[in-house]
């Protein structure tokens, strides 16, 4: 009875993501789950409408705004990170797709990025798992570690937005530290980071393109390839309530239903993980997600303090 009792409580809002991937890795490591193969099944769709949803709660022309100024800087950003983050997960011995998960977490939006590509990518259900727990430890950490760190080097509230932006995972991580910054390190980052968001189109379809030339001549995974029709849904939803202001409440609604549907489908993962699984992964992507979110803060903060990011 726990799994679905704990889906239950997952829709409730005062769950967060971490909290429900915790619970669901929890009781999968403890006494274990029975529905695995019901929540393997569902889980990519859920992760699928979830990503949808999130798109209603954008005004694509405010991203814009703000965005467009730091959009130099968040390409070479998703550039190095992805490079960076290829290099350590072959230093440290972190499988191919777990260590690419973990470098699109960090390049992008943290777990809504892992969430797009899960059905394009379709890792094995344990390293969506570590991946995801990995980001978002890492999260939890920022929103403590970046504020000290940006009073501690004397930045601005315009230079910390850029910066909680630009090296911060989730969104809800981002404004959290902006907000612990002041109104107006918020007004910086929120736009700058959603426009880092809107890089989950482009990715996605490149991930999609790679997948199809990587597995030509060669045996599949199992199960059809789904196509990233949830990215249209995404850009339409956020388009919907971008154009027509009379949506702007209903998607509001819409995206705050996303985001437990997310963090419904995270307890999923986190109990789909098993012991035998946990033990064969180790501790190497967490070294892995420690070290490139380290390093793409240290890279942006001294872009920041040398006036190369402004």
């Amino acid at each position: 009875m726990l799994v679905p009792l704990g889906a239950v409580l997952c829709l409730w809002p005062f769950v967060s993501t971490g909290l429900a991937l915790v619970a669901g890795m929890g009781v999968a490591l403890t006494v274990g789950n029975p529905h695995a193969d019901l929540t393997r099944r569902a889980t990519p769709w859920l992760l699928s409408l979830a990503v949808v949803g999130l798109g209603a709660g954008m005004d694509l022309r405010v991203v814009a705004a703000v965005g467009l100024r730091g959009v130099g800087y968040t390409v070479v950003g998703i550039a190095v990170c992805l490079a960076l983050g290829a290099v350590l997960a072959r230093a440290f011995g972190v499988s191919r797709d777990t260590g690419l998960l973990i470098g699109i977490g960090t390049a992008i939006c943290g777990g809504s990025a892992i969430a797009a590509v899960v059905p394009v990518l379709r890792p094995k259900p344990h390293e969506v798992s570590v991946a995801l727990g990995t980001v978002f430890l890492l999260n939890a950490v920022a929103l403590f570690v970046f504020p000290a760190v940006g009073h501690a080097v004397g930045l601005d509230a315009h230079r910390f937005g850029l910066w909680s932006a630009l090296a911060i995972h989730d969104t809800s991580s981002v404004v959290g530290a902006a907000l612990r910054y002041g109104p107006e390190a918020l007004a910086i980052a929120a736009p700058v980071k959603l426009a880092r968001a809107l890089w989950i189109l482009p990715l996605t379809l490149a991930l999609s393109a790679w997948r199809r030339r990587t597995e030509s001549g060669r045996e599949a995974p199992a199960g059809p390839a789904r196509r990233p029709w949830f990215i249209l849904g995404f850009l339409g939803a956020a388009a919907l309530v971008t154009f027509v202001p009379g949506l702007r409440p209903a998607g509001e609604a819409v995206a705050a239903l996303a985001r437990q549907v997310l963090v419904l489908t995270l307890f999923l993962i986190g109990a789909g993980l098993s012991r035998s699984a946990l033990a064969a992964v180790g501790a190497r992507p967490l070294a892995q997600g420690v070290c490139l979110w380290a390093g793409m803060a240290a890279l942006s903060l001294g872009g920041l303090l040398l006036g190369v990011i402004a």
